[in-house]
């Protein structure tokens, strides 16, 4: 059967204080309102539309092209809000989901089952519920003596009576997609000026139509992020899936809780990661490497087998078995070759160090090609800006480039070379010159 999703997300979100919409806030390195999203596309929903109001224009631009929007101007409630979908899913058959943007821990799996739900019931609607101590501003999901569902009651508008009852409304809905137009018309406005869709059911009811409800079992799923102690504890439970999904896959995490994961990342069976180790973005980890401890990657591809401890790294491609850390900083556009070993405080940015590199600490390469097998000793510098332009170094397989030396660029050094310890080359170094001083002057040629 067809399915159409309608996100609401106009809201203003005024208990975050924030000038950012409440919908774009990030959890888990993704805005909230792209995890509803998924979970419709997930569901199999062949038309999404996002219902926007408060910084509709910030919202457009962090979502783009991937649905379709309708525009609440005014907030007149959330039945109001799913009307402005009206105009684009009205002619539309077979069944809408409705949820909120504000509820990213929702999955595919729970609102498969309340599709199901409502297909097989054939009634007006399917509403999802949870049995919970902690109503936290919910409705309550009124009930006759048969148990069918005829009424929600929101908190404010509550007896006492009704305030003890545990099934509580979540705010995920599945219609009817003929009903649902005329229906939402026939509701009424609140005391407080708005429409709410709760009363929907009440509609329904009215009509004799049936409505039917799936209680799901997991209270963590139905979470709505109104403030930023919610959006903590939603960080909290995504991190506990993402981890616990990767640890089920083959990574070792001595200590998850203080693993931080984005979901975009990808590791391999056999790494272990090791506490306050931070992975982002597009990174992949490849097989039997070890992170950690206090390490970051960000945008990164990490081969088979490295090390990496107490490092930064960011855009940044690192080949199989390499050495590296404590901290190291790796920047944009860094290469690491098979093999290269990082001493304690290198950083390398724009760079290709290929297979077989030392490089010692204190040092950093920018703007440079280094050949296979050269050793790069500890306090080296590539002097590769003069203000106004950087300048690219190159040195061949095989050299020796000495403590404290000053690489100059632009600047070619050949292969077999070797500087001595705190040169500084200004001038292009032959195959096989060994060059010491300052500046540096061509001593003798080294035998191969």
């Amino acid at each position: 059967m067809k399915i159409s999703t309608i996100i609401l997300a106009a809201g203003q979100g005024t208990r975050m204080y924030s000038s950012l919409p409440k919908v774009l806030h990030p959890l888990n390195g993704k805005p909230l309102v792209r995890y509803s999203i998924d979970v419709a596309k997930g569901l199999g929903s062949q038309r999404t539309v996002v219902v926007i109001g408060n910084g509709a224009e910030q919202v457009q631009k962090a979502v783009g092209n991937a649905v379709e929007f309708a525009l609440q101007q005014e907030r007149l409630g959330t039945a109001h809000a799913v009307q402005a979908a009206e105009a684009l899913l009205g002619a539309e058959e077979g069944l809408i989901v409705v949820i909120s943007a504000d509820m990213p821990l929702l999955t595919v799996e729970t609102l498969q089952l309340l599709v199901d739900k409502q297909v097989f019931s054939g009634g007006a609607l399917s509403l999802l519920t949870v049995r919970s101590g902690n109503p936290r501003g919910f409705g309550r999901i009124i009930r006759d003596s048969s148990h069918g569902v005829i009424g929600i009651i929101e908190e404010a508008q509550a007896t006492p009576e009704q305030l003890k009852i545990n099934e509580l409304n979540v705010g995920a809905y599945c219609f009817d997609s003929r009903w649902l137009w005329q229906a939402l018309r026939k509701i009424g406005l609140s005391p407080k000026g708005e429409y709410y869709l709760t009363d929907i059911v009440a509609v329904a009811v009215n009509e004799g139509r049936k409505v039917t409800a799936l209680t799901t079992e997991d209270e963590e799923e139905t979470l709505g992020i109104n403030n930023r102690v919610h959006l903590a504890e939603a960080e909290r439970i995504m991190r506990r899936r993402v981890n616990r999904a990767h640890m089920l896959a083959g990574v070792t995490m001595t200590d998850p809780e203080l693993v931080y994961i984005e979901e975009t990342v990808k590791i391999g069976r056999d790494t272990v990661l090791l506490p306050n180790t931070r992975l982002t973005g597009s990174t992949v980890i490849g097989e039997g490497c070890e992170i950690g401890p206090d390490t970051i990657i960000s945008n990164s591809s990490i081969g088979d087998h490295c090390h990496l401890l107490a490092s930064v790294i960011e855009g940044a491609m690192v080949e199989e078995e390499v050495g590296m850390g404590p901290f190291c900083h790796l920047r944009k556009g860094a290469h690491l070759g098979r093999g290269v070993h990082m001493g304690n405080f290198g950083e390398v940015k724009d760079s290709h160090l290929m297979a077989g590199v030392k490089m010692g600490h204190f040092s950093y390469i920018g703007n440079a090609n280094i050949g296979e097998n050269v050793n790069i000793g500890a306090g080296t510098i590539t002097c590769n800006y003069d203000g106004e332009h950087k300048h690219p170094t190159e040195i061949g397989e095989n050299t020796f480039i000495g403590s404290d030396t000053m690489l100059v660029a632009p600047l070619k050094i050949g292969r077999n070379a070797k500087t001595g310890a705190g040169a500084v080359v200004t001038h292009d170094v032959a195959d096989g010159e060994v060059v010491a001083g300052v500046p540096a002057r061509v001593m003798k040629k080294r035998e191969d």
